[in-house]
């Protein structure tokens, strides 16, 4: 009689079979690389943290590979095509993609200094790319190139020590970034903001915040308009020292009109002039905001902008000392019977010392008082005494 159905009968010869041919189809997935470790499999993330002993990019990440993060290690300089099988001493990079899926790549706190034209070369998936908190000191004008689908791009805390020749090869660097969206700045002392960055006509925020902006003038608020009523960017602009002087009234108009732009608008505050200083700008009256002549010392427009504070300070003042004043009249008023026993004894005082002296005056001129002449007789003899 044939077996039931559930029975173990059937699914015993089939079972082992279906094993095997899984097992066939199956592909053996890629090793971690040496010094990473990979969550999730080597499709999700990699992260390789080995301090100073990674001195370059690892080679055998696996070409299936969506997330790479690198912290902590030594990279120094990033030469050309270092995650396409270039090497770090000079030999020839390989050709081809070796990475084509990577969307993600974090190279923070790895004490990069150098990277050279087409350091990126060969990840053209590559979406965000985050290279803050590096001592960056020259960036190739090529850096970002062969990254078309890059989105997001963080240098926060990377710039400041590059000097202005940097800033000229990040202006060159992000020309060719026609998809990014995203665009980190912070803390690198910029007193200025990238030309190039204003132009990307997709960019939709750019983190500014910590430099040394004083301000931004009206070619930079143009540039930060669309053609065809397009949004433009939203700007980041906190923590920077602002200075609060007839130049920044088109940035105060731009905010009160746009205030959606700049979301910690209620965070900016004034640097200078020093009667300002830590005031909030959106609070300020355009009249407020004046300028003077500069003198020697650079100082006039403060000078000129205290005018009505300076004014209110000196008649706080004037009221002080007239409240002083009045305390001090108070004091003589209550004290008053004690002043004119004071006052009456000193005029005696005074009346007896000079009626002493009044006396004195009349004794040495009454003439009855006066010595007697001594003989003539007695003159003449003396000098025949002998004596």
């Amino acid at each position: 009689m044939a077996p039931r159905a559930g029975q173990p009968g059937l699914q015993g010869p089939l079972l082992p079979g279906l094993l095997l041919v899984a097992a066939a189809l199956s592909r053996p997935a890629a090793p971690c690389p040496f010094q990473c470790y990979c969550f999730g499999g080597p499709k999700l993330l990699l992260r390789c943290a080995s301090g100073a002993e990674l001195r370059q990019p690892p080679r055998d990440v696996p070409p299936d590979a969506r997330n790479l993060t690198i912290v902590g290690a030594n990279l120094t300089v990033l030469r050309a095509a270092a995650f396409a099988g270039g090497a770090a001493d000079g030999e020839e990079a390989a050709a081809g993609v070796r990475l084509p899926l990577l969307t993600a790549l974090r190279l923070t706190h790895n004490n990069i200094e150098v990277v050279e034209d087409g350091a990126f070369d060969g990840l053209p998936s590559l979406a965000a790319l985050d290279l803050s908190h590096n001592p960056l000191r020259a960036l190739g004008g090529g850096a970002f190139r062969g990254l078309p689908a890059l989105r997001s791009l963080q240098l926060n805390h990377a710039l400041a020590r590059g000097g202005p020749a940097l800033l000229d090869s990040l202006d060159a660097a992000l020309a060719p970034l026609a998809e990014l969206r995203l665009l980190g700045l912070a803390g690198n002392a910029l007193s200025r903001l990238p030309p190039a960055a204003l132009r990307l006509a997709r960019l939709e925020q750019l983190d500014a915040r910590l430099n040394a902006l004083a301000g931004l003038s009206p070619d930079e608020l143009r540039a930060l308009e669309r053609e065809g009523g397009l949004p433009g960017p939203r700007l980041l602009l906190a923590d920077n020292p602002l200075r609060c002087g007839c130049a920044a009234r088109p940035l105060l108009a731009w905010l009160r009109n746009a205030t959606e732009r700049v979301p910690d608008a209620r965070r900016l505050r004034c640097a200078a002039p020093r009667v300002l200083h830590n005031r909030p700008l959106l609070d300020l009256d355009e009249a407020l905001l004046r300028c003077a002549d500069r003198d020697a010392d650079g100082r006039g427009e403060e000078a000129e902008a205290a005018g009505p504070e300076l004014e209110a300070s000196y008649v706080f003042f004037g009221l002080v000392l007239a409240l002083i004043g009045l305390i001090f009249l108070m004091v003589l008023y209550l004290n008053r019977r004690g002043i004119q026993r004071w006052m009456r004894n000193l005029r005696e005082a005074c009346r007896d010392q000079m009626e002493g002296y009044h006396y004195r005056y009349e004794q040495d001129a009454d003439p009855r008082r006066a010595p007697a002449p001594a003989p003539a007789g007695s003159r003449a003899a003396s000098p025949g005494s002998g004596l």
